[in-house]
C-alpha cells in the first residue's frame, strides 16, 4: 500500500530537507515540495534530487515557486500572487510520496491558511525536532497542533547534537516512536543519505 508522509519541522532551518532526501531515499519514494520560497536557482527539491541516489524516485514540481526567501505570504504578495489551497493538489503516482513543509505549522500561506492547512487525514506526519533553547516547547505545540486536527503523527526524527533529556522528555510527553536521528555531518552527499537511509528503513516501514 503506498502511503503519503508529510515532513514538518519545529522552526525553519531545523533539517526538514536532509531528513526528505533520507525519508525518499529509505523507501525509493517520490518527492514534493508544494510551496518553495526563495532558492529558485537550487531549491530544495534540487537539493533532494542530488543527495538521493536510486532511480525509482520521481521529483514532482513545485505548485508554487516564488521568488523571495521569507513566509510564502509575503513572499506570494511580493510576486502578485496569492496562495490558493484549491490550486494545490497531490501529484499523481503510484509510489509513496513525501511531502515537505515550509518551516513550521503555522507559517501563513494567505491571509487565512497556515502549512498546516496542507496536510490531508490521510497524511502520516513526520516531525523533525532539533534541540536548542526552547525546542522541547516548540516540539511538544507542533504535536498538539497535530493532535487538535485530528492528523496522523507517524513519528520524530531528532536532527543534529544528541540532547538526551531533551529527547527523553519530548518521548515519554508525547509517546511518539523515534525514528532516528540524524548526528551532525562534516557533510551529506549521496552516500551519507544512503547510509541513514538504511538505518531508518525498519522504522518507516514499521509505520
Amino acid at each position: 500500500m503506498q502511503k503519503r508522509y508529510f515532513i514538518t519541522g519545529i522552526d525553519t532551518d531545523v533539517g526538514k530537507t536532509i531528513a526528505s532526501a533520507i525519508v525518499v531515499e529509505s523507501l525509493h519514494a517520490d518527492y514534493w515540495k508544494p510551496i518553495q520560497a526563495g532558492d529558485l536557482h537550487y531549491s530544495d527539491t534540487d537539493k533532494v534530487k542530488k543527495l538521493v541516489s536510486n532511480d525509482n524516485s520521481v521529483f514532482h514540481k513545485n505548485t508554487y515557486a516564488l521568488n523571495h526567501p521569507e513566509s510564502p505570504h509575503s513572499a506570494a504578495k511580493k510576486d502578485g500572487v496569492t496562495i490558493n489551497l484549491k490550486k494545490i493538489s497531490h501529484p499523481k503516482t503510484d509510489n509513496h510520496l513525501i511531502i515537505e513543509g515550509a518551516g513550521g505549522l503555522l507559517v501563513p500561506l494567505n491571509n487565512k491558511n497556515t502549512i498546516i492547512d496542507l496536510i490531508e487525514p490521510s497524511d502520516k506526519v513526520i516531525i523533525v525536532s532539533r534541540h536548542y533553547l526552547g525546542s522541547i516547547n516548540h516540539t511538544l505545540l507542533t504535536i498538539e497542533a497535530l493532535k487538535s486536527r485530528g492528523l496522523t503523527i507517524a513519528g520524530i526524527i531528532f536532527n543534529g547534537e544528541e540532547h538526551p533529556s531533551t529527547e527523553s522528555i519530548i518521548t515519554k510527553m508525547s509517546g511518539l516512536n523515534v525514528i532516528g536521528r540524524i548526528d551532525p555531518e562534516p557533510y551529506f552527499d549521496q552516500t551519507v543519505v544512503r547510509e541513514y537511509a538504511d538505518r531508518f528503513r525498519e522504522n518507516l516501514l514499521a509505520l
